[in-house]
């Protein structure tokens, strides 16, 4: 008969053989996030509580051992996510050369798309206010935030910083404001002074914290059309503590004047992406496209703890869908958000040193732990043991690959070789990188996509003559090329 009590070691996101230290650990960071010093957020003194009655008994071996002896058989299916491990391989070969190795890692709902709630949100707009959004682009701007606001449910909480060198919030964060009083605020909006993205996100930050809740969506979708310098390292920290708070930060380049590195890097760190907005014509379109995804969440972040094993190197991880995206290695790595309507996808590519596979029969990959936090379910999720390993023989015949993993593989090829251009540019290899463009303009055109195509031989040529990008060429290619993961076959050929 199942019981109804919580489990001690799922309240700490821990495995039933978890050593002292790693209970120690999994409470001090519980503590850190929920104690009510810090956290008034409703929900969660109680989950505060239960971390510490877990921890005073899962703590105490003499304790522990009679509460394990309560506890039923641990069962998969009464966990509210569905995962599997593909393999491109089904074992590894005794080599005297490295050997590459895909593993594709989906995870999703148990439940159908229709019986998962909506959560409610908590977004906090960061609207980059500085001289060069004059014009169009501030103007465009105000409308997505106007539309954005009247698109509000009662249970949604919103907020808006508008910043350049200072920032100013423009709208509290709050529920049920008056609409007008909102809608007049934006339109009071002006442009002035350049941009410091710290500013506007730790402005941004504070707001989202004022209603954080475990059972919304916290988030902040920030927009700009320029660089930030001189406070990048300030803004990866702060990116570091919203994800500790599981707050998700969107970035939203406008234009071809901002920095694609920075923002991608600022938004991997909480399992957030960036995106492209060439025309500020498209600012209202992609702003509203970004909060309906938001508001179709199930889980707002899936992490990864793990240790690398000896000879057996984490070389690579792009999260395939919902949206494409560089994953940042550090451990925990936040893999990013579970959509209700199509599980999350992750690629990771292994390298595997010869004198790992030399006289072994098994190499272990990587050892770890897979957490899954549920917006519309703040109760924990018991974790998901990551243990990964392939056998060892000395036949070199291999099985064809999943179908899965060949069309993940097949789906990042365009975006993998903007990426070997550019770092072959970077390395001063030009003519490198002016061939890895010619073979994706080949590539783009056997799928139908003249238009990118066309841009990758003009950066091709641009490489060779001018060795430089350009900035617009660059982020076209970057930011097509990932889109198009989302793809599932050649297309028409387009205008």
């Amino acid at each position: 008969m199942a019981s109804n009590k919580r489990d001690f070691y799922t309240t700490l996101g821990v495995f039933r053989d978890a050593t002292l230290e790693e209970i120690k650990r999994a409470y001090f960071d519980a503590a850190q996030r929920l104690h009510p010093d810090k956290n008034v957020a409703a929900g969660e003194t109680e989950m505060f509580l239960e971390a510490q009655q877990a921890y005073e008994v899962l703590s105490n071996p003499k304790r522990r051992s009679l509460y394990d002896a309560t506890l039923p058989p641990e069962i998969k299916e009464n966990s509210p996510v569905v995962y599997e491990f593909l393999y491109s391989r089904s074992n590894l070969v005794r080599i005297t050369e490295p050997q590459l190795l895909y593993v594709l890692l989906e995870i999703g709902s148990r439940e159908k798309a229709g019986e998962i709630k909506a959560p409610p949100l908590n977004i906090c707009l960061v609207l980059d206010c500085s001289t060069s959004m004059q014009g169009e682009k501030i103007d465009m701007v105000k409308s997505a935030a106007i539309t954005l606001i009247r698109s509000l449910r009662p249970q949604d909480v919103f907020s808006v910083v508008a910043f350049s060198d200072r920032a100013e919030v423009m709208i509290p964060a709050a529920i049920n404001w008056a609409q007008n009083k909102q809608e007049n605020r934006i339109y009071q909006i002006q442009t002035s002074g350049a941009t410091e993205i710290f500013q506007g996100l730790e402005a941004g930050l504070n707001e989202v914290k004022r209603s954080l809740d475990p059972a919304r969506i916290n988030h902040i979708i920030l927009l700009t059309d320029g660089h930030t310098y001189g406070d990048e390292q300030s803004c990866f920290q702060l990116a570091e503590e919203a994800a500790r708070l599981n707050i998700g930060i969107t970035g939203l380049g406008v234009g071809h004047e901002w920095n694609d590195i920075f923002l991608d890097t600022l938004a991997s760190r909480t399992g957030g992406s960036s995106a492209y907005i060439s025309k500020p014509k498209d600012i209202e379109k992609i702003l509203v496209e970004k909060f309906h995804t938001l508001s179709a969440m199930f889980a707002d972040d899936v992490t990864l703890e793990y240790r690398e094993q000896a000879g057996a190197r984490l070389n690579y991880a792009f999260r395939i869908q919902p949206e494409g995206g560089g994953i940042t290695l550090d451990s925990p790595a936040h893999l990013g958000p579970i959509a209700r309507e199509a599980p999350l996808k992750v690629l990771f590519e292994f390298v595997i040193d010869p004198d790992a596979v030399d006289g072994h029969e098994e190499v272990s990959l990587l050892e770890g732990a897979i957490k899954v936090s549920l917006t519309a379910n703040p109760a924990p999720v018991a974790p998901i043991r990551a243990n990964l390993s392939r056998s060892v023989t000395a036949d070199s015949s291999a099985s064809r690959p999943p179908t899965a993993i060949l069309s993940a593989l097949s789906r990042l090829t365009l975006y993998r070789m903007q990426e070997r251009a550019r770092a072959s540019a970077e390395a001063g290899e030009f003519s490198a990188a002016s061939r890895h463009l010619q073979n994706l303009a080949t590539h783009l055109l056997s799928r139908g996509e003249s238009a990118l195509a066309k841009t990758a031989l003009m950066e091709a040529e641009s490489l060779e003559r001018m060795h430089a990008f350009s900035d617009s060429g660059n982020k076209e290619l970057k930011y097509r090329t990932r889109a198009l993961l989302l793809d599932e076959g050649p297309k028409e050929k387009r205008r």
